[in-house]
């Protein structure tokens, strides 16, 4: 397990550079006593592994930039993968309040030879689109959702994909009477979308359309994964139950870590069909193949245990499939 004692872990990353696994975490200190606020001390501190269980902390990677920046309220979550010549990209969520105090996020990046040193490039190179996304302006959500980059390969060879966490611009619609004429016949909640943009050489991004449609269950899909699960295609993401509309809160939904069927790593997906993993205490999952094995393992960190947040990156787990239910097992050292 990852715990510091002086300070709250939460959303992290992986990459595996061949011979260790490097941690990626945002860390805010337990000084501050309210775990809420952390979300506006966010730091991205940096660990190294050989097993995925015992890790060393290492100099952190990014920090927030001074005002006025993109990022001058917090850095937030990320992901790495690493260029064709060798350098290693960084993407990463800054957060910065506009003028009405309410967070606005976008996305940035940072480059390294080694992964501990991390240069930041001027940005951010992409924010929320209203031709596509919705903006605080909007006014129907408490910031203006546009973060957690997942950058991976196009799988055709053709550049780079960055799926984002975001919410469209506009309800779900349907032709109710076959008509024609659509409604938007949407919670305003229910617009969590799977963003989505494209680079020929990670530097230069082009925002695209959502790879999802709103109106399926819920308000965001936060930090996504595309896995490959014992040869299962899935997008894994995030989302805690007040988070989710009022008529799937009615009919008991449970928060936390979703897993939903795809046809590739770009979708089709099946977000309406998302199950929810096992344990409400986790948040932020995330798959990591086992170097040592060819294994899928899985990492999460603790959100909370008896109402109070935790804070601390859990030991991983084995997983398995058990017909559609995702299985995990903690696996003994």
């Amino acid at each position: 397990m990852f715990r510091l004692p002086e300070a709250w872990v939460w959303d992290f990353w992986t990459v595996d550079d061949g011979e260790r696994y490097h941690l990626f975490f945002l860390y805010a200190s337990r000084a501050l006593r309210d775990p809420h606020a952390r979300h506006h001390r966010a730091s991205v501190g940096h660990a190294v592994s050989t097993d995925l269980v015992h890790w060393e902390r290492v100099t952190d990677a990014l920090v927030r930039s001074d005002p006025p920046a993109f990022d001058d309220l917090a850095t937030w979550t990320g992901s790495v993968v690493r260029h064709p010549d060798g350098r290693w990209f960084m993407f990463y969520t800054g957060a910065s309040l506009n003028d009405a105090g309410a967070n606005v996020q976008s996305i940035g990046y940072a480059v390294s030879t080694d992964l501990h040193v991390w240069d930041k490039a001027p940005g951010p190179v992409l924010s929320a689109d209203a031709r596509w996304y919705e903006t605080y302006a909007d006014g129907h959500w408490h910031d203006e959702a546009f973060r957690d980059p997942w950058v991976l390969a196009d799988p055709d060879g053709n550049g780079w994909h960055m799926l984002i966490t975001a919410r469209a611009n506009h309800g779900a619609t349907v032709d109710g009477d076959g008509d024609g004429e659509v409604v938007d016949r949407s919670d305003a909640v229910d617009r969590g979308v799977v963003g989505h943009a494209w680079s020929a050489d990670l530097e230069t991004w082009e925002l695209r359309e959502p790879l999802t449609e709103p109106g399926q269950g819920f308000g965001q899909l936060e930090v996504l994964q595309p896995f490959v699960v014992d040869g299962r295609q899935v997008l894994l993401f995030n989302c805690l139950v007040g988070d989710m509309p009022e008529a799937a809160r009615a009919e008991g939904a449970t928060g936390g870590v979703w897993i939903a069927d795809a046809e590739g790593p770009l979708g089709p997906y099946d977000i309406a069909g998302a199950q929810v993993i096992d344990d409400p205490s986790l948040y932020v999952g995330k798959f990591v193949t086992d170097r040592a094995t060819g294994e899928t393992r899985f990492l999460a960190f603790v959100h909370d245990r008896d109402r109070a947040f935790v804070g601390e990156i859990t030991d991983p787990y084995a997983v398995s499939w058990d017909g559609d239910h995702l299985v995990l097992e903690p696996l003994r050292h």
